[in-house]
């Protein structure tokens, strides 16, 4: 069946209507509240695991203020292939500034930025790091928010030439209409930025921008024309990935979730945190198994690898989601 397809002036606001409607009709169909998820182990899963926690009658009830369920970005809510949306919008950056910096041309990986070579960058530890500072620092927060927002209205994805905000997983916009139908609050932890993420969190996924944790840089206050600013630095303040995620949630939130949903080893240790807890605990990880819809891939990726976070799964019984086999729809208004 054809895709189908908006005019390219399509902005968040558009998408943000079309996915509350989703939202909604999520919401309403008490017969299945989770349509783009095929029956299966995954599904199930979800369904009475939200059961246990929500009857009063239970033994693992849980009440409201204690549920608690956290997701990261990047491969689960939304799409991570060809390259992660937020180098995407540093490599436009860096094509605005370059002619600032004639020095780019032969320094790297400014030099693979400009030529938007997405392999070298991640080929080398410090690259990506080195690219997201040059391309965001010394911005106000102001500034850097009002960037993210014009290039999120027109930004497409390189293989599909759909805004990102289509990327999203439709089964998880679905998970996290369900939950909060329940409930739970709904959080973002991921390692992308957060001040790149709060900008449009609330329009696509319905996550407000206090409940986005993310990694963070340092920040500067300085009076500007008399007028109170603060400047995002070139230093990161803290790197919210591996084990940096448990941190950031005790730090943050200050419960121990009851509910994770994860796609790669940078998740691992959520992961383990959240199934750690005592009484019913639901740890999920979404495994990129399709091919045919999007990319599939795992161990050995360099975007998203799910390697020891697979086998950690397997060892402890915690529910791995087929793509391929389990989502019904992928992405909003694609069957």
């Amino acid at each position: 069946m054809p895709q189908s397809r908006r005019p390219a002036g399509s902005t968040i606001g558009i998408v943000a209507t079309l996915i509350a409607g989703l939202f909604w009709s999520a919401r309403v169909s008490a017969a299945d509240p989770l349509p783009a998820w095929n029956e299966g182990a995954s599904k199930r899963s979800i369904t009475n695991f939200v059961k246990r926690v929500t009857d009063p009658t239970s033994t693992g009830f849980v009440p409201p203020r204690e549920r608690i369920a956290v997701f990261d970005n990047d491969g689960t809510l939304w799409c991570e292939q060809p390259l992660y949306v937020q180098l995407a919008f540093a490599l436009d950056r860096m094509q605005i500034m370059a002619p600032q910096h004639p020095e780019w041309r032969e320094q790297e990986p400014y030099k693979a930025a400009l030529a938007r070579d997405v392999e070298a960058i991640l080929s080398k530890g410090d690259y990506l790091m080195k690219v997201m500072m040059a391309s965001h620092a010394e911005m106000t927060t102001v500034e850097f928010d009002r960037a993210v927002k014009e290039w999120m209205a027109t930004a497409r994805n390189p293989q599909t030439g759909r805004p990102y905000t289509d990327m999203v997983y439709q089964p998880m916009i679905e998970l996290l209409a369900y939950l909060r139908a329940h409930e739970f609050q709904t959080w973002i932890v991921s390692g992308g930025g957060v001040d790149f993420i709060r900008p449009w969190a609330k329009q696509v996924y319905g996550i407000p921008p206090e409940r986005v944790v993310g990694s963070t840089v340092k920040l500067r206050f300085e009076l500007r024309e008399k007028r109170p600013t603060l400047v995002r630095t070139s230093e990161f303040d803290f790197i919210n990935n591996a084990a940096g995620k448990p941190i950031a949630i005790q730090k943050h939130i200050g419960r121990r979730p009851l509910a994770v949903f994860g796609n790669s080893d940078g998740d691992l240790q959520m992961l383990q945190w959240t199934a750690a807890g005592s009484g019913p605990r639901l740890a999920m990880i979404v495994h990129h198994t399709d091919g045919v819809r999007e990319p599939a891939y795992d161990r050995k990726s360099n975007i998203g690898r799910l390697d020891k976070a697979l086998d950690a799964a397997l060892r402890n019984g915690w529910t791995v989601v087929d793509i391929k086999r389990e989502w019904r729809t992928l992405h909003p208004l694609v069957p």
